[in-house]
């Protein structure tokens, strides 16, 4: 079913996830601009277009709609030639996407990353557990074939220029045929 898909499309699509504080959404913006992929940042669609449930205090962030979203993406993502960037990736369909990019940073950079952001007892801690767990991970390799799901290190600028350098390469070679 994934290889029909993609045999539909002239483009890839590439999931960009990970635990907060990653570098998912600097990445994927990079990403988008070498590549000239349309960049969608899932936080920010929900925002726009309304795509939540209401607010979650505990968690600080909205109660995301999961079908709202699928139903507002599916169109684009028939298309081709987007990057999806979220912390969450086992509710898309798995015939969307030929490439699932887990970024990952070591726990110092990542404590720090999120302190900066304000993040300060349960909500730092869970996603610092996250991260060590490798749930992020985990969760993509159950969601989707192993061979379409990487790892990458991204804890510095020089790191996150050889992996957009890497998955420039990657779009670049693909071929709806080979997926």
């Amino acid at each position: 079913m994934a290889a029909a898909a993609a045999a539909a499309r002239s483009r890839p699509n590439i999931l960009v996830t990970g635990t907060p504080g990653t570098g998912k959404t600097t990445f994927s913006t990079a990403l988008s601009e070498a590549t000239n992929f349309r960049h969608i940042n899932i936080g920010d669609l929900v925002k726009e277009k309304n795509l939540h449930d209401g607010w979650d205090d505990k968690f600080d962030c909205y109660i995301i709609n999961e079908d709202l979203v699928c139903d507002e993406l599916e169109n684009m993502m028939e298309e081709g030639g987007n990057i999806v960037d979220y912390h969450g990736c086992d509710f898309f369909p798995e015939r969307w996407f030929d490439r699932v990019v887990v970024l990952q940073t070591e726990n110092s950079v990542l404590f720090d990353r999120l302190s900066r952001r304000g993040y300060t007892g349960s909500k730092l801690s869970n996603n610092i557990e996250c991260e060590i767990f490798q749930v992020l991970l985990e969760e993509a390799r159950e969601s989707y074939p192993e061979d379409i799901v990487v790892a990458l290190k991204n804890d510095t600028v020089d790191e996150m220029n050889a992996n957009i350098a890497t998955l420039s390469d990657w779009i670049s070679s693909w071929s709806p045929m080979l997926s």
